[in-house]
């Protein structure tokens, strides 16, 4: 009796010891490879015209009891927001389009882009550009934007942080790598020196985002536009009837950049005025 008391002791003991390991197999940490990534050799990925993804492209799913609505096309997305990084945890493990995750891939995951989409990320922190495939779905933790594989993180200067702020933009992969005649004579314009019958002879707009007493709150307007726009941010002084600093957003050459920007500050709730 004692002897099968032991036993049953025994084994009981081990299959605690079991689930403790499964529990910590299935709960370890997420995290880099143990060897060493030089990123540098890892291109971008390159936009290619594909067919939605058989997977993932539900109208509509929930995860944990929340809803989302993937969308029907790409064209003119873009965003800004927080990314974030998988690395081994997810590794060689299939993703929402069937796919198979590699940490060693330009890939990244969206909650609502269709499957696939390819996206410019700008690191707004280091400015630093790639350009990755959306095979995936999320993340979903927080206010987080889009989750990027590890290497395509390391590429972004962002693995120390663990999260960055981003600007995510879709590319079509039809007109990628292919500038309209339009974009290509405004560049020549530029280099000479001089504007001949093109938008870039109208006189420069500004966009007025604000005006303050107070010079340093004006300041902490244009440090955070700074690092969201690409276009030049400025504080223009106080004018002799007037104690205020404007800020300003400009010089803007062409009326479809100053409504794409105005869209875009609207979009982070601020108003612009013309100037």
């Amino acid at each position: 009796m004692i002897y099968l008391f032991r036993r049953f002791h025994i084994f009981t003991i081990l299959l605690f010891v079991l689930a403790l390991t499964s529990c910590s197999h299935v709960r370890r940490q997420d995290g880099p490879p143990n060897f060493y990534v030089d990123e540098t050799k890892i291109p971008n990925a390159k936009p290619k015209v594909e067919p939605l993804a058989k997977y993932g492209n539900m109208s509509v799913y929930r995860v944990f009891g929340k809803k989302y609505y993937t969308l029907k096309s790409s064209r003119n997305y873009e965003q800004v927001g927080i990314a974030s990084w998988y690395g081994t945890k997810f590794h060689s493990q299939r993703t929402s389009s069937g796919e198979r995750y590699n940490m060693l891939a330009m890939t990244a995951a969206h909650k609502t882009l269709p499957l696939p989409t390819y996206v410019e990320v700008t690191n707004l922190k280091n400015h630093r550009q790639i350009i990755v495939k959306v095979n995936d779905r999320g993340p979903f933790e927080g206010n987080r934007l889009i989750d990027l594989s590890y290497v395509a993180a390391k590429k972004l200067g962002m693995l120390g942080h663990g999260t960055t702020v981003v600007k995510i933009k879709a590319i079509d992969p039809k007109t990628y790598g292919h500038e309209n005649l339009y974009v290509q004579k405004t560049r020549r314009a530029f280099q000479s020196g001089y504007a001949q019958n093109t938008a870039i002879s109208k006189p420069a707009v500004y966009l007025q985002v604000g005006a303050f007493r107070n010079k340093a709150y004006a300041q902490k307007l244009q440090q955070r536009l700074t690092a969201l726009l690409e276009t030049p941010v400025k504080i223009a002084r106080p004018q002799a009837n007037s104690k205020l600093y404007r800020v300003q957003v400009g010089p803007i050459h062409d009326v479809a950049t100053a409504k794409k920007i105005s869209q875009q500050l609207q979009g982070l709730g601020i108003k612009s005025n013309k100037t």
